[in-house]
């Protein structure tokens, strides 16, 4: 087992994978302990988001988080700071974020496959926390860069300088080149074909 210590609480990995998370959560601010509890590291990235939310000045924002400590973590911060954010549990929360009655939607990239329609609602994501799978991250940017969206997509990746982050954000943009590239042989040879 891998074990940090970690403000007198010992947290245990068993594996590189469980790690590696253990390492994602440490980026974003906060970690599970042995007995479920939750960690706090750091707020880094919540002062980071709170400047994203309000450099868009009052245009609404799509929050992409990764464990539910940072749902917590980000709907407490948020709180307090005046805003008030919305996870996205069923349709009238979209309807509502569609009409623009939802200042900060959280939403989990797992929950933000096909078919989900959020590009009325606004135009600037935020990446709390990232996915290593290039489907899910490219699927969660496409509930707002999609058909019908009026203004021009920003996506902020909130990166812990020095961290895993830095691994996630390198690994996504390497599998895109080698997607792209990947279909680009493939249409050259279904042209010679």
């Amino acid at each position: 087992d891998l074990v940090i210590e970690l403000g007198g609480n010992d947290i245990t990995a068993a594996n590189a994978a469980v790690l590696t998370n253990k390492l994602l959560q440490m980026a974003n601010g906060a970690i599970y302990s042995e007995d479920k509890s939750v960690v706090e590291i750091h707020d880094e990235k919540l002062k980071a988001l709170l400047e994203v939310i309000e450099a868009a000045n009052g245009k609404p924002v799509l929050v992409f988080y990764s464990f539910q400590h940072d749902y917590d973590r980000i709907t407490k911060f948020l709180n307090k700071k005046g805003y008030k954010p919305k996870k996205l549990n069923d349709s009238s929360d979209i309807k509502a974020w569609n009409d623009g009655r939802i200042d900060v939607l959280l939403l989990h990239p797992a929950s933000a496959g096909h078919g989900l329609n959020l590009q009325y609602g606004g135009s600037t994501i935020v990446w709390f926390g990232l996915p290593w799978s290039l489907e899910l991250y490219q699927q969660a940017n496409a509930r707002l860069h999609r058909q019908g969206q009026k203004e021009v997509v920003v996506i902020n990746h909130l990166i812990a300088k020095g961290t895993v982050d830095e691994d996630v954000i390198k690994a996504l943009s390497n599998k895109e080149i080698n997607q792209n590239v990947l279909l680009e042989a493939v249409k050259a040879r279904l042209k010679e074909a």
